[in-house]
């Protein structure tokens, strides 16, 4: 059977050339279609859908607004944002996913950029990721409150109980699809002197990573940054894969290890894709690699580790299903029968920290 779509946009345009899109593939079917986040909001509290795709800039409540009332009233959606990549399309984007989207399309800024058949096949690839995905759950605004002041009670006890563990330690973490959200309650609990630079790939368009990497490193002790050309790696730092090119590290000719990026085509389906980060660390001189895998669809980073297991010693922290958004990628490296540990998301910095250590000041 079909999945049922809702799609809002304020653009008569944009909303036919979005159902053409939808209803062209057979997994899908647009339902119904509303002008603006008010008229939707009437439609879904009478109403489900297996997914919503929705608009940002419309009259009368646009698509943070209507988010932020479908948290008010528990009206649990599985929404996808359509959204713009320029600073203020980024930032509003994360505030979306913060809200309760799931995931996100940058859309073209005329109709006629939305007929090109990448935008199409993003479109799809994305529409059934969030259709298939767990709808969000809606904590409170003192749950929240809460667990950020768990969050410095956490941190301060596992730094009691951490002892220095020896050689030269790398954190790999890769996420998709539920990986903003999730990687805001793991980077924030990492701690300013971790013993290891911590890598990210996180499956986000060009024009999206800047923002986030702004946004973890407001919210975190670490220091959080969009990974550079030439980037030497450091302990405490988070280095937040660019979007639009694989990340990948280098030993320079004085023994350092860089940054450094190249432009082959998408693998696993994105650009980003955390495998060519992986392989890039086999030839490391790294004693210990910590990978650690995260919500999202498919089955991106099982087979870099697979690659990197083969040649170094890793040990693989994968997210366990119930913590998941989508169990697509923790469950490929668990049935390969890579994965060491299977934790839920709050415990995930916790292992990061015990198996990495932290600097010893001199």
């Amino acid at each position: 059977m079909a999945k049922k779509i809702l799609v809002v946009d304020d653009s008569a345009l944009m909303r036919r050339v979005l159902c053409d899109i939808i209803n062209s593939d057979k997994r899908f079917q647009v339902v119904a279609k509303a002008t603006n986040g008010l008229e939707a909001l009437d439609l879904l509290s009478r109403n489900t859908y297996d997914a919503v795709v929705l608009d940002v800039n419309m009259p009368k409540m646009n698509g943070l607004e209507l988010l932020k009332e479908l948290r008010k009233y528990k009206i649990s959606a599985r929404v996808m944002m359509a959204s713009t990549d320029t600073r203020e399309g980024a930032k509003i984007t994360l505030d979306a996913l913060e809200l309760g989207a799931l995931d996100f399309i940058h859309k073209p800024h005329n109709a006629i950029d939305c007929r090109e058949e990448s935008f199409r096949e993003d479109l799809l690839r994305i529409l059934a990721v969030v259709a298939e995905s767990k709808p969000p759950v809606f904590e409170s605004y003192e749950k929240i409150q809460a667990d950020r002041k768990t969050t410095g009670q956490m941190l301060n006890i596992v730094k009691k109980h951490t002892v220095s563990v020896p050689g030269n330690k790398i954190v790999a973490i890769a996420s998709s699809t539920g990986g903003p959200k999730a990687l805001q309650s793991v980077v924030p609990r990492l701690p300013a002197d971790l013993d290891a630079p911590v890598l990210i790939v996180q499956h986000m368009p060009k024009g999206f990573t800047a923002s986030f990497a702004e946004r973890l490193n407001s919210l975190s002790e670490i220091t959080v940054k969009e990974a550079a050309e030439g980037d030497e790696l450091q302990k405490g730092i988070v280095y937040l894969a660019m979007g639009g090119s694989h990340m990948n590290v280098k030993r320079s000719s004085g023994g350092r290890y860089l940054i450094h990026y190249t432009d082959e085509p998408t693998r696993e389906g994105v650009k980003p894709c955390a495998n060519y980060m992986y392989e890039s660390l086999a030839d490391s001189s790294f004693d210990n690699i910590i990978c650690t895998i995260m919500t999202g669809m498919g089955a991106d980073g099982t087979e870099g580790i697979r690659n990197l297991k083969a040649k170094k010693k890793v040990h693989v922290i994968s997210q366990d299903q119930e913590s998941s958004t989508v169990y697509g990628m923790p469950r490929s490296v668990a049935l390969a029968g890579l994965s060491d540990q299977v934790v839920p998301l709050e415990q995930i910095a916790q292992e990061i920290i015990l198996h990495v250590g932290l600097t010893i000041k001199r």
